[in-house]
């Protein structure tokens, strides 16, 4: 029989012990690592198709998103969706911030508007226009659309128009979680 207090033993319960103090000091240490919440969309599964409707071969409506559980403290919302994939790097599709602590969701079609009804702002997207800009990749492979909507701890006090790198930069330790969610498209 293995001794209980073995030296390989109390390592691998020690080790343990730090991974859990580690996990548990990451989700409360301000600092520390976002916490992760949900986003979701009921127009597309993760890792599925964008219906034609949220591109440019269709409406080009916004896609409705969803999310709940965000971290305690938040005080805004604010959102980034953008395509790794295309030919010229990462191609910018919609940039909103200063979105009320208390929505839980942007619904289909969002009207390109500098400052929306509930007090966000749009940024402007690499199509050079305010608001949302859907999927329009070249033809070939599918591209993935990334939807990653940030926690923060307050506003971030950009004008409306601000750019993706303006934003990045404004929420530079002020976030409190972070949620993702991919779509493909493929013309």
């Amino acid at each position: 029989m293995r001794n209980p207090h073995s030296p390989g033993r109390r390592l691998v319960v020690l080790s343990l012990f730090g991974l859990l103090a580690a996990t548990f000091a990451i989700g409360l240490s301000p600092g520390g690592a976002a916490m992760a919440f949900e986003l979701a969309s009921q127009a597309f599964q993760p890792n599925q198709t964008i219906p034609k409707k949220y591109t440019c071969d269709g409406p080009d409506l916004s896609v409705p998103l969803a999310w709940r559980d965000p971290p305690a403290g938040t005080k805004s919302f604010a959102l980034v969706a953008d395509d790794p994939d295309a030919p010229a790097g990462t191609w910018v599709h919609w940039v909103i911030y200063d979105l009320p602590a208390d929505a839980r969701e942007l619904p289909e079609g969002v009207p390109p508007k500098d400052v929306l009804q509930n007090g966000a702002a749009q940024g402007v997207n690499d199509f050079r226009k305010v608001g949302y800009g859907g999927p329009c990749p070249p033809r070939g492979p599918a591209h993935r659309y990334f939807f990653k909507l940030y926690a923060l701890d307050g506003k971030t006090g950009l004008k409306p128009g601000a750019s993706k790198k303006a934003l990045l930069e404004a929420m530079k330790g002020h976030i409190l979680g972070e949620a993702q969610l991919i779509g493909r498209y493929q013309r």
